[in-house]
């Protein structure tokens, strides 16, 4: 089926979607928090759901949350090319993470509808359900049970800080759906995303075509001392959970360095117990988050993170919990899907260089079971999962027109493949 004459987005309206959706949530340093399951996620749920209705879409709601918007194609029975990202935010987010993905989906399909164009396959966007992980760990959970990285009993029952789980908080939201996960075919999935990171903006390229996403590790470590009085305790005597805390921090970092430029090493939460001015800490929790292109070296810092850990805690006379909770290792997305996005970036004209993600991204488990890629455009600065979090116009109308340019090829292509398999 041929390409439709004239093939545009409109920028505008796009723009103004991110701007509305914005409010929900918003900061007052022009970001948004909207954790995952919250009140403010489920606004943020209800108006997705009714633009999209009002684009003509059907709607489904599979039990871990993650919502499917369906535009019909001329075949039905062909697998959909789905496009999506997550609503759900950082504590002190970004009004683009993951929202540019799911609004520039929309805006494939409302531009669809300007063209009164319908593709061969059925074309559908996706909400995944907490891809952050800021408040239920480990992120993109939900579309790790659509890929089966996880099971379902896994993915409901995880918990936050407070002991509510996933199941519950879906359920108290309205967000609990009666589709079973995953277990269908998926023609293609394509994640249109702000880079969070520089690169594009010092190179000055408009778009990134994402080739590969790096292996990331998380952790979780807890310290146990002795609480004991600040002012009587002389220091040779202390077990103090808080200080082997500092000092793996200093050692994360320092593996950090060790395995750069492209590793990297953070240590984003930690909890002190019992958290008061004059008492030596007793218990201290916190995470690690380890990340890499090559699984070699992703697996090399594992070995000494868990050997400086043991050191610290014997020479200060702790006990310890050493968890890894989530792993995935590097991945590179399918060539054909990546090719599509090439093709978008030369029928635009908008200059791009390959890229590979920094972050995790639900597309990197959707690549399980899926032909995937993704798009990237430019954040003013690299400044993401922060309030000041900011792109342009110009370049989301931009990454939105590679987006459905890379749609049509494969949406399209769909009855082509079925056909000369079946012949």
């Amino acid at each position: 089926m041929s390409t439709p004459q004239n093939v545009a987005v409109n920028g505008s309206r796009l723009w103004q979607s991110l701007m509305d959706m914005a409010q929900i949530g918003a900061t007052p340093k022009g970001g948004v928090c909207r954790l995952a399951l919250t009140d403010l996620d489920k606004q943020s749920r209800d108006l997705f759901v009714r633009w999209c209705e009002e684009a003509g879409c059907t709607i489904s709601v599979d039990r871990m949350g993650n919502i499917f918007a369906r535009r019909p194609g001329r075949d039905d029975s062909l697998p959909p090319v789905i496009m999506g990202s997550h609503l759900d935010s950082q504590p002190t987010g970004g009004k683009y993470d993951g929202v540019y993905g799911v609004l520039a989906g929309l805006e494939v399909v409302r531009s669809l509808n300007d063209m009164n164009y319908v593709t061969e396959a059925p074309v559908e966007v996706a909400v995944w359900t907490n891809e952050e992980g800021s408040r239920f760990a480990p992120a993109m959970v939900s579309s790790g049970v659509f890929a089966g990285v996880f099971d379902l009993e896994y993915g409901l029952s995880r918990a936050d800080l407070d002991g509510k789980t996933m199941g519950e908080e879906l359920a108290r939201i309205g967000y609990a759906g009666d589709q079973e996960v995953g277990g269908r075919k998926v023609g293609a999935y394509f994640e249109a995303h702000i880079e969070q990171g520089p690169i594009l903006e010092i190179e000055g390229k408009t778009i990134g075509v994402v080739t590969d996403c790096q292996g990331q590790r998380w952790y979780e470590i807890t310290f146990t001392g002795q609480e004991a009085h600040a002012g009587p305790t002389p220091m040779v005597r202390r077990k103090d959970a808080l200080l082997g805390a500092a000092r793996v921090v200093d050692a994360v970092n320092r593996i950090g360095m060790k395995y750069g430029p492209l590793a990297c090493a953070t240590v984003g939460l930690m909890q002190i117990h019992p958290n008061s001015r004059n008492v030596i800490p007793g218990r201290v929790f916190f995470t690690v988050d380890f990340r890499h292109p090559d699984d070699g070296i992703l697996k090399a810092m594992d070995g000494e993170l868990r050997a400086e850990v043991e050191r610290i805690a014997g020479e200060i006379g702790l006990e310890s919990d050493f968890q890894q909770i989530w792993y995935y290792a590097p991945i590179r997305f399918d060539e054909t899907c990546v090719a599509a996005v090439r093709k978008g970036v030369e029928r635009t004209g908008h200059s791009f260089r390959d890229i590979v993600s920094g972050a995790g991204h639900d597309a990197c488990y959707l690549s399980k079971v899926a032909p995937t890629a993704m798009v990237f455009i430019p954040c003013i600065d690299g400044i993401s999962h922060n309030e000041v979090e900011e792109t342009t116009p110009e370049w989301s109308t931009a990454g939105c027109e590679v987006l459905l340019h890379a749609v049509l090829d494969r949406a399209n292509a769909m009855a082509e493949q079925v056909k000369a398999s079946a012949e």
